[in-house]
């Protein structure tokens, strides 16, 4: 494997706990597949739930299947726009992240933490990782050439499991940012 990655834009969505899955949409629902993602045993759902913050609230798609913990994800420009403290994280890093309210069909969450600004990543096979000479946690550089856009992605943190795809995910802003990039090249100190 040479050092080229796809990147992709990850747009604003919501990733729901099963109790807050069934408090937003009612007791025993399960979610609804509208496509699969790049990352194995993700996908997309029909399911939208509205956030809301100080300035405003926005429907955002949810994405499955469950997980442990409830978190939203947006860029810095949608956190500004809706009155929403979103600090730069990982994903799971949601201690002392930001609050919003989450409405559904059939319910309300009022979220103490959850919504961040997820960290410029690139998830990793252990195949791809090792012939690239990655570790897990390891924090690179990527350069993308766009068409009078071209810059480099500094700290994005390198996340490798069995479980994953090889890609490199960035949010709305960063992609703007950018151009739209396709691609980018690594570049490790």
């Amino acid at each position: 494997m040479n050092n080229k990655i796809i990147i992709e834009t990850s747009a604003r969505h919501i990733h729901l706990s099963q109790a807050d899955l069934e408090t937003l949409f009612g007791k025993g629902y399960e979610l609804t597949k509208k496509k699969d993602l790049s990352q194995p045993g993700q996908f997309a759902c029909v399911e939208k739930v509205k956030v809301v913050g100080t300035r405003g609230e926005k429907a955002m798609s949810v994405l499955g299947p469950v997980r442990d913990y409830t978190q939203i994800e947006l860029a810095l420009t949608d956190a500004r726009s809706l009155g929403l403290e979103a600090p730069v994280r990982g994903s799971g890093d949601l201690a002392g992240s930001g609050a919003c309210k989450l409405v559904g069909p059939k319910g309300e969450v009022e979220l103490t933490e959850g919504v961040i600004a997820a960290k410029r990543h690139i998830h990793f096979s252990p195949e791809d990782a090792k012939a690239m000479g990655i570790k897990d946690r390891q924090i690179v550089k990527v350069e993308v050439e766009t068409n009078g856009r071209s810059l480099v992605f500094g700290d994005v943190m390198c996340r490798v499991k069995d479980t994953y795809a090889t890609f490199m995910h960035i949010d709305t802003d960063e992609s703007n940012a950018a151009g739209g990039p396709k691609e980018g090249t690594i570049i490790v100190d």
